[in-house]
């Protein structure tokens, strides 16, 4: 048999093809899923990877404004400044600030309402938004981003 560049084209695109066993493994993983997700919400079981809800040791009720660039304005419910942070600073609390505005603007209410910065008794910072109920474990951010938290919490 001569080679030809038919021939090299066609051993190129069947080496090119993904195995059947793993396209069907594939595709069995995620039935595997669907069945496990609906069963579970058929049988109502309950949250088991939620942050422990515990009662609050120190709470602050704070304003925040941000940039895309990532500068931050964190004022107090008085309207004093108590962070103005530049965007080598305030990456993530900018970042909390646009999750907000994603949030509030999913559930069409006003962008500038306050947030509650809570210690719960256990040590740990969260962060709740009463006008759409969101609420974030700032602890699953990491002990840095916490800890900027707990600077305005003080």
């Amino acid at each position: 048999m001569a080679f030809s560049p038919e021939n090299q084209q066609r051993t190129t695109m069947d080496d090119a093809k993904v195995p059947t066993f793993l396209v069907k493994t594939m595709f069995g993983m995620v039935l595997l899923c669907l069945t496990m997700v609906t069963a579970h919400t058929l049988l109502d079981r309950p949250l088991v990877a939620t942050p422990p809800t515990v009662p609050a040791a120190q709470e602050r009720v704070l304003y925040l404004d941000g940039t895309m660039g990532g500068a931050a304005t964190v004022s107090a419910q008085d309207g004093t400044v108590i962070a103005d942070l530049s965007s080598e600073e305030g990456g993530f609390v900018a970042g909390i600030w646009r999750v907000l505005q994603r949030e509030r603007a999913k559930f069409g209410v006003a962008s500038d309402g306050p947030v509650t910065l809570v210690r719960g008794t256990n040590g740990r910072l969260s962060l709740y938004d009463p006008s759409t109920n969101w609420r974030a474990d700032l602890m699953g951010f990491g002990a840095g981003n916490a800890r900027t938290f707990a600077r305005l919490l003080d």
